[in-house]
C-alpha cells in the first residue's frame, strides 16, 4: 500500500513539474510572442488555470498534513 501511494505522489509531482515547465518555458512564451488578442487571452487563461491548480495543490497538501487544522474544539 505504501509503495502505491508513494508512486502516485511521485507521479503527481512529476506531472506538475512537467506541466509547469512546459507552460512557462514553451507554451506561455509562444502565446505571448504571437501577440494577437486571442493568443494573449489564452496565455492569461492558462496562467490563471496554473495559479488555481497550484493553490488547490497547496491547500490539499496542507489539509493532508494537518487534517484538524482550522477546526474548532468546543
Amino acid at each position: 500500500m505504501f509503495a502505491m501511494k508513494l508512486t502516485l505522489i511521485l507521479l503527481g509531482a512529476f506531472l506538475y513539474l512537467v506541466g509547469t515547465l512546459g507552460w512557462f518555458f514553451w507554451a506561455g512564451p509562444g502565446l505571448v510572442g504571437t501577440g494577437t488578442t486571442e493568443a494573449l487571452l489564452y496565455a492569461f487563461a492558462g496562467t490563471c488555470a496554473w495559479l488555481l491548480i497550484s493553490l488547490g495543490l497547496a491547500i490539499h497538501i496542507i489539509k493532508t498534513a494537518r487534517p484538524t487544522a482550522g477546526g474548532r474544539n468546543p
